[in-house]
């Protein structure tokens, strides 16, 4: 089985060192592609404005200067004498949860595997509390096997698997959790207003740890239960049930603007 590699915390990531621990664990033809840099919260972003520069970083590995997304598309239609059979995205530093999906560099590492055709997983580390080192001991212990019984039972092909990790000892670990993307009843992204050296303002923009009280079922909820969370994606967006109800009031002719009487 080959296995293409990629994440969003750079090539240098001590979580990429242990996805490949895990990968080794379950085929001895892994193949790299990675972020030269840093490249968290790029989401599916890829590069059009800027060249891309590709740089050897071993026998069957390369350091790339753009995102998770650019990575697997030079890896799979070009770098690669032949496509991967799965890609595996992460391990992240922090964990991929609720509505962090749609920012996440990780996941659409796997997104971009999965509309390339070929079998696609993300994986994420989550931290404990304001923990700022996440301890991978969950994901290296448990990683080889649950990605070994995700190949064997199957998904759809228009599905990525997004796994979350709890923190804490591997030992810890009771259960695995099938679930459905949760959302958090409490904003996290907020920006800081700092001043540089010249006097000059700047923002900052990061994640701060809200309360959140997830429901039940949710891959929230699983995580903060110390629980593994498998949790089935998918591209389309659409909102199927506003469809039928939209039809009927905005379906047919264009409708024409009713400007006030008067104007």
């Amino acid at each position: 089985m080959r296995i293409l590699l990629t994440n969003d915390d750079g090539i240098g990531a001590e979580g990429f060192t242990v996805l490949q621990r895990i990968a080794a664990e379950l085929s001895d033809d892994v193949w790299i592609c990675a972020p030269e840099h840093e490249q968290s919260g790029a989401s599916r972003g890829v590069t059009l404005t800027n060249p891309l520069r590709v740089r050897q970083a071993g026998d069957k590995a390369w350091a790339v200067t753009g995102t998770p997304t650019d990575c697997v598309l030079l890896a799979v239609n070009d770098l690669m004498p032949s496509p991967p059979d799965l890609v595996l995205s992460g391990v992240n530093r922090g964990s991929n949860l609720g509505e962090d999906v749609t920012y996440s560099g990780t996941v659409a590492g796997a997104l971009q595997g999965m509309a390339l055709g070929v079998p696609s997983i993300a994986l994420s580390q989550s931290m404990a509390g304001s923990q700022n080192t996440p301890q991978y001991e969950v994901a290296e212990t448990h990683g080889p096997g649950l990605v070994a019984r995700l190949l064997e039972v199957g998904w759809p092909k228009s599905v990525v698997v997004n796994i979350n990790f709890p923190s804490g000892p591997a030992a810890a670990v009771e259960a695995v959790e099938v679930t459905a993307q949760g959302f958090r009843d409490a904003t996290r992204a907020h920006a800081e207003k700092r001043t540089d050296l010249r006097g000059r303002d700047y923002y900052w923009m990061g994640f701060a740890g809200g309360r959140s009280e997830p429901a039940a079922g949710t891959d929230l909820y699983a995580v903060h239960a110390g629980r593994i969370s498998v949790t089935p994606l998918h591209i389309d967006l659409t909102h199927h049930a506003a469809i039928h109800d939209l039809k009927g009031v905005v379906g047919g002719p264009p409708p024409r603007l009713r400007r006030p009487a008067g104007r």
